[in-house]
């Protein structure tokens, strides 16, 4: 009759790649039992050790914890219970993939404006990551207000159309910062406020940007909800000037009453 065949701890490693260290948490948490030598104390281990880890890995691999593996690592048969878990795995997965989806989106961001401009406020880069990674927050408060095609043409655009789009804010929060506290009627301080809008106009489009001038409508409240979600790296002082300034202008245009 053939004798099993046993194996150390090191050549099981070796078989299957876990590391000592691993195999040594495992026995202790009891999600892989080893046999001790009754002579040496040594762990040892058996071909259906072997199955078993294979399990582990496999399951390891599909995201469960090892809370979870300990349920399954017995199981010969799987049954509807086990899809209603891989169901559940399958949308915690879906989720931390759209979240490193935003992540490496708002990295190359950075990359590409630290690679045009080599130097970035830091309040300017921190603005523009926190609106990449607010972004579907943002949407969904959008979609309450305004028709989907809207917010696709706000923010469904080319990286090289989101790349210009940053270079031009960079340069314009630098014209703001240098002339905030001047004169709000100062013909610098009127050119940058009209080149903003058409920065906005260009980005845009009339037509958009008509339809999201309907949100100056709702409730301040709500507003502040959605400024939340997308921050500028002005101060509250700043804002305050540059909203007068942006109201002097609009008064000289005779687009609101004086």
């Amino acid at each position: 009759m053939n004798q099993p065949i046993i194996y150390s701890i090191g050549q099981i490693s070796k078989l299957t790649g876990i590391s000592i260290r691993t195999l040594h948490y495992y026995d202790e948490i009891g999600l892989l039992k080893a046999v001790k030598n009754t002579k040496s104390g040594h762990r040892q281990y058996s071909q259906s050790d072997i199955v078993t880890l294979q399990k582990i890995v496999t399951f390891k691999f599909l995201g469960y914890s090892l809370e979870q593996i300990i349920q399954f690592v017995e199981q010969q048969q799987f049954d509807a219970s086990l899809q209603e878990t891989l169901l559940a795995q399958k949308k915690e997965l879906e989720v931390k993939k759209a979240h490193l989806d935003t992540t490496l989106k708002a990295i190359q961001r950075a990359i590409s404006l630290l690679e045009e401009t080599k130097v970035i406020d830091s309040g300017v880069l921190i603005s523009i990551i926190q609106n990449i990674q607010s972004e579907k927050a943002q949407r969904e408060w959008l979609g309450q207000y305004v028709e989907s095609k809207t917010i696709s043409g706000l923010f469904d655009r080319s990286d090289e159309e989101l790349e210009e789009l940053d270079k031009q804010y960079i340069k314009l929060v630098q014209e703001t910062r240098r002339l905030v506290g001047s004169p709000i009627d100062n013909p610098e301080v009127q050119q940058m406020i009209e080149e903003s809008i058409q920065l906005n106009l260009g980005y845009v489009g009339a037509e958009l940007l008509e339809e999201i001038a309907g949100l100056a409508e709702i409730e301040e409240e709500k507003l502040k909800e959605l400024e939340a979600l997308a921050p500028t790296p002005f101060t509250p002082e700043e804002n305050d000037w540059l909203q007068l300034a942006m109201d002097h202008y609009l008064k000289q245009k005779g687009m609101i009453p004086k």
